[in-house]
C-alpha cells in the first residue's frame, strides 16, 4: 500500500478517485495532461497492490477503489484531496472541462 501512494503520480489518481468515485482511463489522462501508457501503468501497480478496482464498459475501461480497503487505509486515502496532493485543484479542473468523457460521466 505504501509502495503504491509512494508516487505523485499515483497520488494524483487517487486523489481523484477519492472524490469522483470511479473515472476511465482517458479522463485520468487528461485529468492530469499525461500519456495514456504512463496513466495505465499506474493504474496497473494500484490495481496489482489491490487499491482499485477495475471494469470494462464496451470500449472504456473504468478504475474505483477497492472498496474492501482496510478502515485506516481508506482513512490515508480520503486525505489525499485535501491538501496532501498540491496538483489536484488543476487536475480537477481539467478533468471537468474535458470533452467526450464517457456519457455516464459527464452529468
Amino acid at each position: 500500500m505504501f509502495d503504491a501512494v509512494a508516487d505523485a503520480t499515483r497520488r494524483r489518481i487517487l486523489a481523484l478517485l477519492v472524490k469522483q468515485g470511479e473515472l476511465c482511463v482517458c479522463e485520468l489522462t487528461a485529468a492530469l495532461d499525461d500519456i495514456q501508457p504512463k496513466v495505465s501503468r499506474h493504474l496497473g501497480v494500484l490495481k496489482e497492490a489491490g487499491v482499485v478496482l477495475a471494469r470494462r464498459e464496451g470500449t472504456w475501461m473504468f478504475y474505483r477503489l477497492e472498496p474492501s480497503l482496510p478502515a485506516w487505509a481508506a482513512t490515508l486515502l480520503a486525505t489525499l484531496p485535501e491538501g496532501a496532493v498540491p496538483e489536484f485543484k488543476g487536475d480537477l479542473k481539467r478533468l471537468k472541462a474535458m470533452t467526450g468523457r464517457p456519457e455516464r460521466c459527464a452529468a
